[in-house]
């Protein structure tokens, strides 16, 4: 019968994946509990099993007179609710066998045919609570260290409150927090959610999920896109409208990996496959960028961005956009700069080429930025200033070629446009215009103003050039005037005579 038993708890390991010492710590406490309840059962006991034969023997503590007992600690016991606390009996104090030596231990004589109905109740009913804990702790122990993943679930039941999501071994819940508005649960259908939270509780572990969290995001992509699993390529940052609109940020970390276009796959089949999940949200792939500017710039797309002002210090960007690009770029209700501020981590101003371009011309904007930061003293080859800001003991920002002489290039450069316009005028046209940053490199100023050099040499030779056939032109008509001059004398002197 002995063997028996260790033969049904090594099958209860093999299905249920329970440890066997956790087994028979539990039965050892189990008969413990059903000896205390037979009639001349000694108060200071325990009950031992050996692991190989499945030997039962019960021992007792035999304390000398006037010793005192030895109690493992153990928390304040906690009354259930709805017990009177005059009535409650704490549990029984865990003793200290390894205090006491094996003279003071003795057996005692008693056998399983000494145990009554009620005390063989007690045993089982000790065994399956055991067992329901050690089954919870496992679930638990399993599902904690999963916080951040993606599973598959059939949803069971759904109301207003929340959705109970069946993941095989334990029941989910997605409240109503954590859903996405306008989304439909109906029962039966297969989902897939980020496991959220994981609490312990009396019925078991508690898996909280979420369908609106910026995680599942990122494990979505990381299922459809093997350079993202691989670590090839990296999601910086997520920010996300559940049911909307999402921005995500990419990085490669391997030359030649484009970020974007392997998050987008094939004919958009791996993107697809995300937006197919998330019922149709819209997703933005944006490049990061280290430079702020460009970072800015990209995360405001799909809208096209001519110029983006940046105070370092207090991470504000000015973002000038076309006059047709304003409502794109501040998106429905604000949805598209909000997702940009949040993705970008920096607050964006966006403001319209012709509002921007009264507020200079009013000098509004005067020499500072937003926030009292002077404003870069450069002046761009379009006649317009920089609109970086400048460095700590400098009139000009820290872009290479921002400095007082190549400043004052692009000024003769403005100034010899101006005087000689015709030919001025085919030279600025193939100078390079400030790109979408307002950034214009000095080696294009120093290229114009050698242009506007070499056009004007050219002009000074072509009226050094012309210069002697006008000459000779005048000397010819001067000769034909008297020849002319004389002819009509010639002719006065005949008709006199």
């Amino acid at each position: 019968m002995n063997r028996e038993i260790i033969e049904a708890i090594k099958q209860i390991e093999r299905e249920k994946g329970i440890d066997s010492e956790t087994l028979l710590v539990a039965l050892e406490d189990a008969l413990l509990a059903a000896y205390r309840k037979t009639p001349g059962a000694v108060e200071w006991a325990r009950v031992d099993i050996d692991r190989e034969t499945g030997e039962m023997q019960v021992n007792q503590l035999v304390l000398p007179e006037g010793a005192e007992l030895v109690t493992l600690p153990r928390p304040e016991p906690e009354i259930p609710e709805g017990v009177d606390p005059a009535e409650f009996e704490p549990p029984p104090p865990d003793i200290d066998w390894s205090a006491y030596g094996p003279e003071q231990i003795q057996p005692v004589s008693v056998t399983t045919d000494n145990f009554g109905r009620i005390a063989a109740q007690t045993a089982k009913q000790v065994v399956l609570q055991r067992i329901r804990e050690a089954e919870r702790e496992m679930m638990y122990d399993e599902y904690v260290d999963r916080v951040g993943e993606v599973v598959n679930g059939i949803i069971q039941q759904s109301d207003h409150r929340y959705t109970l999501v069946d993941l095989g071994r334990v029941e989910a819940l997605l409240p109503a927090s954590e859903q996405v508005p306008g989304e439909r649960y109906d029962h039966g259908a297969r989902i897939k959610a980020v496991i959220a939270d994981v609490r312990a509780s009396n019925k078991g572990p508690q898996v909280i999920l979420s369908r609106r969290s910026d995680e599942i995001i990122k494990r979505l992509f990381e299922l459809e896109v093997p350079e993202i699993a691989d670590g090839l390529v990296e999601i910086r940052n997520v920010a996300r409208e559940a049911g909307w609109r999402s921005k995500i940020a990419v990085i490669s970390n391997v030359q030649g990996v484009d970020p974007v276009g392997a998050c987008v796959g094939p004919r958009g089949s791996r993107v697809r496959m995300v937006v197919s999940e998330l019922r149709g949200e819209k997703i933005d792939i944006i490049p990061f960028n280290d430079e702020p500017a460009r970072y800015v710039a990209k995360a405001l797309s799909p809208a096209r961005v001519r110029e983006v002002l940046v105070d370092d210090e207090a991470r504000q960007a000015v973002v000038i956009v076309p006059d047709d690009q304003l409502s794109l770029a501040i998106g429905k209700e604000g949805m598209n700069a909000r997702l940009a501020a949040r993705l970008t981590g920096w607050r964006i101003d966006i403001k319209s080429e012709s509002t921007f371009a009264a507020e200079e011309a009013s000098d509004e904007f005067g020499d500072e930025l937003e926030g009292g930061v002077a404003r870069c003293a450069f002046i761009l080859q379009t006649g317009r200033r920089c609109p970086n800001a400048v460095e700590a003991g400098s009139r000009y920002c820290a872009l290479e070629g921002h400095t007082a002489e190549a400043s004052a290039a692009n000024q003769a450069v403005l100034e010899a446009a101006a005087a000689v316009p015709e030919v001025a005028e085919p030279v600025t046209s193939d100078v390079p215009e400030a790109d979408s940053e307002g950034f214009v490199e000095a080696q294009d100023v120093v290229d114009a103003a050698d242009a506007v050099e070499d056009a004007e040499a050219t002009a000074e030779a072509i009226e050094a050039d012309a210069a002697p056939e006008e000459a000779a032109a005048e000397a010819v008509l001067e000769e034909a005037a008297a020849e002319a001059v004389e002819a009509a004398e010639v002719s006065e002197e005949a008709s006199d005579a």
